[in-house]
Parts: C-alpha cells; structure tokens; sequence
C-alpha cells in the first residue's frame, strides 16, 4: 500500500513572500503561515492556539504569490510535507520541515487592497514535481 502526503491549510501570511530565483531562473518563494485554531477548555473559556508554518511555492505559484500575496492575506494552500536537513556553520545538524505547496487560492475579499483577486480565486495549474533542491537551506525560520 502507497503511503499519502498531503497537508490542507487555511491561514495568514505572516510576512511579505520571500522570493528568489534559482539557476535556470527558476522562482521561488518561501513565507510563514499562521493557522489558529481556537476551543473552549472545561471551563468553557475559549482557547486560542495558533501553529506556524514554513510554505514554499516554486516556479508560477512563486510569481503569482510575489505579486498577489502580502503579510496578512487569507489563503487556502495545499501540498505536502518535506522535511530537509543541512549541517550549519559550527557541524550541527539541522532540520526544517516545510509545506511545499501544489494548490494555492486566495480568500480575500475584493476590494481589501491585496492586488484585486478575490475569494475564490485559484491559482492552480502549476506543479510542484521535480523540486530543485535550495540553494541555502540555512536560511533561518520564523520561530
């Protein structure tokens, strides 16, 4: 039996999207994700948790995220989980785990001054396979 990867998450930028261009001027993109999810514990006080996500867009998704995408803008992101690893400057072994994206809509209203898409709008159609490796996985994390 195949085993399945797939992580669907609806959050918040947490910054503008980092982009960059690889050898080939390939594009890439890399920002944070807030999901929070909130309950109500025993008491019934309400309870919010808010987890962060690394996301990583490459190639049409990268450049679309760049000019559509600002700190702040709600977003549906679908895609997997990869997890890399990479020895610092001092031989320490390091690991980030990363949601490297394949589907991504935004779901801001129109007329809130994130570049003029609205709910809904898709930005499918570009995959994710045959991912080049980054250039510098020391790069660090927002948290």
């Amino acid at each position: 039996m195949r085993g399945v990867n797939r992580v669907m998450l609806i959050g918040n930028l947490g910054k503008d999207p980092d982009v960059q261009h690889l050898e080939g001027n390939i594009a890439v993109a890399k920002f944070p994700l807030a999901t929070t999810e909130t309950y109500k514990d025993r008491s019934g006080k309400l309870i919010s948790q808010t987890e962060w996500h690394t996301v990583v867009l490459w190639r049409g998704l990268a450049e679309l995220a760049q000019k559509y995408l600002h700190k702040g803008s709600l977003i549906y992101v679908e895609g997997r989980l990869r997890t890399r690893s990479w020895e610092d400057k001092e031989g320490n072994k390091k690991f980030a785990t990363e949601v490297v994206g394949d589907n991504l809509i935004m779901l801001d209203k129109r007329g809130d001054g994130h570049g003029g898409h609205g709910a809904g709008d898709s930005m499918e159609g570009y995959s994710g396979d045959d991912i080049p490796p980054l250039t510098d996985p020391g790069e660090t994390l927002p948290f």
